[in-house]
């Protein structure tokens, strides 16, 4: 079974967050951990800190399950 990496990017200050979007499929789910983690730090990294500050950015990721034609 595949698992989905899917990253959720929010905002404490305007108390939103962005529709969870899909990053990426891949093979466990320790796998997926690893890469949630650093794609989370990337992207914090790309907002960069003044807005990550004045927003307060939240970034939460979830690894899911996903059928495929094989499961």
């Amino acid at each position: 079974m595949k698992i989905g990496l899917f990253m959720i990017l929010c905002s404490a200050v305007a108390g939103e967050c962005m529709p969870a979007f899909h990053l990426d499929t891949l093979n466990s789910h320790y796998e997926c951990l690893q890469k949630g983690y650093e794609e989370s730090n990337k992207k914090i990294k790309e907002i960069g800190r003044d807005d990550v500050n004045k927003s307060i950015i939240v970034i939460k990721f979830t690894c899911e399950p996903i059928k495929t034609m094989e499961s």
